[in-house]
């Protein structure tokens, strides 16, 4: 078989080892850097390459790393997979229902093969899709998968490439699409080999997790063309329906056509060829439009992205934090949350105070489809950043949460649920690490406590990234379903889900509200209209009578009564309805 690696840094050779035994490899005359050689190997046959004589390295394209991110690489042969879903024709995101899912606490055991035998409670849930958080080889067995080094293979503890494939199929085999969350950024600070072999990464730019992903500095053709195909391999080979970009905002590019044009152009393509839709979600805090918007309109032609403005305003609404970046959402909880239910961002140009400057730029409504953006109450992000990784059923009622669960899965956006979220799981979601060099591990854990020193928390309160109780305490207690209030909360959500899958003017891609109110200083009433459906959340503590069109209740979390001769609703408290 046909070796190939990228190591423009070699200044006089490349060593193939394969089981063992070396093999001189030639530089390609028509590709500058690039390095080849034939040499019999099967699956499982372990690799890697020396340059100039030095250690041998996994190879940077690497679909198996057995032993870890500093192991030797594994031959795969894709060809080989076992498909039972063979016909799978995909399922686009204009009227999905994501669901965020690690791999790694989603059951106790953390492996694909654990995960994939819960997949029918999401199925009869309603969901649509299932975003799997990253699951590219990171240093030890439990961590969030940021820190991936590889971008191209699958972390072994999971169930390597074969876990992989075994737990799309079944989701396949469910009618659930599969979105994978990958990290073209920055790569983690243990494990990464890319630097040895070329210029991967650039000084020209940094971002909070150090030198930049080099996407416009020389050699960066090859960089691009890295992580485009790892993407298209992910699409391809495994056969997911779409990606979720982390943090595109610390893609540093100036060149003449952005990365994300291209890896978007190059996406649209692999679905014309396979014949099924194909979609990328970015995570952005830019609140520009351009990232979404076609290419052919000078956008970046992504087919989606979070909205965390939605999720700040909802936040504030329900909780009353103002801290962080909370602040800005937090002054008038009722405008942001209305003006976010209108127009997507809330920051459009407006002064942001967390930032101490003007931020955004306004969302065309008129050709911007609301399925573009992703709402949420709940992410690995919100919950797992905060000190004690505590969920908002931590603090909030049943009733409060069935509010938050109305508006995200009633409103025009594409919904999104983090695992656990639809019973109202009491386990928190800490941020954990398993790093094996002890250096770095007393890195994270100090940098973890001064980090939340600063806000105030005591240091012996903030878990400890290293502890394995910290990843065990963020596992899904699954024995929650069947208790009070959580098997109500539970049929709520497969109410509500069901209602949006079988009403379209729910998911009606126009921002096209009858009526849109948000009123109260804090702990609003929400009312829009949408069609024929009136859906009405008081998220204060006294009862409330808003005047609604729709004369019948199809859903309520509390006993809702028909509204009076006049639309009068006399709505309890901390309740939500849904009328039509």
């Amino acid at each position: 078989m046909l070796f190939e690696v990228w190591a423009p840094r070699a200044r006089r050779s490349v060593t193939l080892h394969v089981d063992g035994a070396g093999y001189a490899m030639e530089p390609d005359p028509g590709r500058g850097g690039w390095w080849h050689c034939s040499v019999t190997a099967a699956t499982g046959s372990r690799y890697g390459f020396a340059l100039d004589d030095g250690p041998v390295l996994p190879d940077p394209r690497s679909r198996r790393q057995p032993d870890g991110p500093d192991g030797l690489s594994a031959v795969v042969d894709f060809s080989r997979s076992v498909w039972r879903q063979a016909a799978w024709s995909g399922r686009p995101l204009a009227g999905a229902v994501l669901y965020e899912l690690h791999v790694g606490t989603f059951t106790r055991d953390g492996t694909f093969d654990a995960a994939a035998e819960r997949l029918g409670h999401l199925a009869e849930l309603g969901i649509t899709h299932v975003e799997l958080m990253p699951v590219c080889p990171f240093p030890g067995t439990h961590g969030w998968g940021y820190d991936g080094v590889a971008p191209w293979a699958v972390h072994e503890p999971y169930g390597g490439p074969d876990g992989l494939v075994r737990f799309v199929d079944v989701a396949h085999a469910h009618g659930l699409g599969v979105v994978l969350d990958v990290v073209h950024n920055h790569l983690g600070p243990s494990g990464n080999h890319l630097p040895v072999f070329g210029p991967y990464f650039t000084d020209t730019h940094h971002t909070p997790w150090g030198a930049a992903v080099n996407l416009d500095a020389p050699g960066s053709d090859e960089v691009r063309a890295y992580f485009i195909g790892s993407a298209l391999a992910w699409l391809r080979d495994y056969r997911l329906d779409g990606l979720r970009l982390d943090a595109v905002h610390a893609l540093a590019d100036t060149g003449p056509r952005h990365f994300l044009a291209e890896l978007s152009a190059a996406v649209d393509d692999l679905a014309r060829h396979l014949g099924r839709p194909l979609f990328l979600v970015a995570e952005s805090d830019l609140d520009d439009p351009v990232t979404t918007a076609p290419r052919a309109a000078g956008g970046h032609g992504i087919h989606a992205q979070w909205n965390d403005d939605f999720h700040h305003a909802l936040h504030t609404a329900l909780t009353g934090e103002s801290q962080g970046y909370y602040a800005d959402f937090a002054a008038d909880p009722a405008h942001a949350l209305a003006k976010t239910l209108r127009g997507g961002f809330f920051h459009d140009g407006t002064h942001s105070s967390f930032r101490g400057r003007r931020h955004g730029h306004p969302l065309d409504t008129r050709t911007t489809p609301a399925y573009r953006l992703l709402a949420y109450s709940q992410t690995h992000d919100q919950i797992g950043n905060r000190a004690l990784g505590d969920r908002l059923s931590a603090r909030l009622s049943p009733g409060l949460l069935a509010c938050a669960a109305a508006l995200v899965l009633c409103a025009p956006f594409t919904p999104m649920l983090f695992m656990g979220e639809e019973w109202g799981a009491r386990t928190p979601w800490q941020y954990f690490t398993d790093h094996p060099d002890p250096a770095l591990a007393e890195a994270v854990r100090r940098g973890r406590r001064r980090e939340f020193a600063a806000h105030g928390w005591p240091e012996d309160e903030i878990p400890d990234p290293q502890d394995p109780a910290t990843r065990d305490r963020s596992c899904l207690d699954w024995s929650e379903r069947d208790r009070h209030p959580h098997t109500e909360l539970l049929a709520w959500y497969r109410q509500l889900i069901a209602l949006r899958h079988a009403a379209p003017e729910l998911t009606d891609p126009h921002w096209t509200y009858d009526t849109l109110s948000v009123t109260g200083p804090s702990r609003p009433v929400v009312h829009f209209r949408r069609g024929p459906y009136d859906v009405v959340a008081n998220l204060g503590a006294r009862p409330t009578e808003p005047t609604v069109t729709a004369r019948e209740v199809v859903a309520s979390w509390r006993p809702v009564a028909p509204p009076a001769a006049d639309g009068a609703l006399l709505l309890p408290p901390e309740t939500a309805a849904v009328l039509r």
